[in-house]
């Protein structure tokens, strides 16, 4: 937890935008996931060059608590200037531990935070970087938000599902809806949408002051339909989707390394 909020919240620097992208060196489902190959590069290097192709984006910074992803990113262009630790890097460990990792070493070692936090997950890594820069460049422009979230149209609407009573009974999963009504036509419901890891922006001061990252006013920005990679079934889908239709970070990265 952030302490002395009122001297970091003096240090903050409304013109920078730094990309931070997580990385930690274990993963159940795919073991190594963040450095998977695909197609000649490890996973991790396609949101590193997202990050260095934005026209937004001054510093791409690496939190990992893994001394080969710190090489792998240096390697690639991220600047890696510290080292997670393990008690924020677990499976348990949730965003809000490195986020304020990230910004309470900005602010002992450089004495200035960057205001905006461009959260980039390994896990997506097949983004435009147009459409990046279009979510910061929204999320600047909406002064009142306290943070911006990816989301893309859900293609079924959860209004129409089910839970299962102890009894067996369906019963509708919206309290306001019985089950006949919840089993009419989707257009009679509105649109849902669904978190992805397309491209998230945090606001330093946000967090610094309530340690929290998104509150009640999180800006809505509405993203493709993205792949992200859990399982090695996704990352055999990602090959193929570069191979289908390419990717400009693919040959970002064919052409730099």
């Amino acid at each position: 937890m952030i302490e002395r909020r009122q001297e970091y919240l003096t240090k903050i620097d409304e013109k920078q935008v730094l990309a931070l992208i997580p990385a930690r060196g274990g993963s159940k489902g795919v073991p190594k996931k963040n450095i998977q190959m695909v197609k000649g590069y490890p996973l991790i290097a396609y949101s590193i060059a997202a990050g260095r192709l934005s026209k937004w984006i001054h510093r791409v910074v690496v939190s990992t608590d893994s001394e080969e992803i710190a090489q792998i990113a240096l390697h690639f262009g991220a600047e890696v200037p510290f080292l997670r630790p393990k008690e924020f890097a677990s499976d348990l460990s949730g965003d809000i531990e490195f986020v304020e990792h990230a910004i309470q070493y900005l602010y002992e070692k450089e004495r200035s935070i960057p205001e905006y936090l461009v959260h980039l997950r390994v896990t997506t890594p097949l983004r435009e970087v147009e459409i990046v820069d279009r979510a910061i460049a929204y999320c600047r422009e909406r002064q009142e938000c306290c943070s911006l979230r990816s989301g893309h149209k859900a293609s079924e609407s959860p209004y129409k599902w089910f839970l299962k009573s102890s009894e067996g009974f369906y019963r509708s999963m919206h309290k306001d809806l019985d089950n006949d009504t919840a089993n009419t036509a989707r257009q009679n419901f509105p649109d849902v949408y669904i978190p992805d890891g397309y491209v998230d922006v945090i606001k330093s001061s946000y967090v610094i002051q309530n340690q929290k990252l998104h509150g009640d006013k999180m800006l809505a920005f509405v993203s493709p339909d993205c792949t992200e990679v859990d399982t090695v079934e996704d990352l055999d889908y990602i090959r193929y989707q570069i191979e289908k239709s390419g990717s400009k970070l693919y040959e970002y990265l064919r052409q730099n390394f």
